[in-house]
């Protein structure tokens, strides 16, 4: 993994530099600056207006008592997508013009969701070396109202009985004369 990062941040400037080489060459300087800038403010836009419908449809899903988890994706795509579409470059500008495409999104998530579904599957089993207590239990829950325990408190007192004295607090320290002041 630490290797494909770096090769990441090693090539993705490099074709970056390639790409506007080629196309400033096809298009000119200006036309080419103009596309980069367009493409950011766009981008904004479209991520600006989708990232709100993403919420919304958030809310209703926590409204209907449902996790958001496909909304939580879908804003985790736009979050990324905004970050390509504001570096400038054309191949990040395409990736992240692609993240905006809700059927990509869709197609992304199930892809990643069937390799850690995949992946999940051969570590059902504790991590080795962590503590695992193997017990068995029984559901004690009353079925009905006859069942269920008597809710009053057996250690109170009957109506009309007198309370029980309070012992008073104290000893040989609390009387005037013997602390260590007096």
């Amino acid at each position: 993994m630490p290797l494909l990062i770096l090769f990441a941040f090693i090539a993705v400037p490099v074709i970056e530099i390639a790409l506007f080489i080629e196309l400033g060459g096809w298009l000119g300087l200006w036309p080419t600056l103009a596309l980069v800038i367009l493409t950011a403010v766009a981008g904004t836009a479209l991520i600006r207006l989708q990232g709100i419908a993403v919420l919304e449809r958030a809310r209703l899903s926590m409204d209907r008592g449902e996790p958001p988890v496909g909304e939580l994706f879908h804003g985790a795509c736009l979050l990324v997508a905004g970050a390509l579409l504001l570096t400038p470059g054309f191949l990040t500008d395409t990736l992240g013009l692609g993240l905006l495409v809700p059927p990509i999104r869709g197609f992304i998530g199930n892809a990643l969701w069937r390799a850690l579904a995949a992946r999940a599957d051969g570590r059902a089993s504790p991590p080795a070396g962590a503590d695992v207590i193997d017990g068995e239990f029984e559901d004690v829950t009353p079925q009905s109202e006859a069942e269920r325990p008597d809710t009053k408190r057996q250690d109170r007192e009957p109506k009309g009985a007198k309370p029980k004295a309070i012992p008073k607090r104290g000893g040989p320290r609390s009387k005037p004369g013997n602390g260590p002041t007096g």
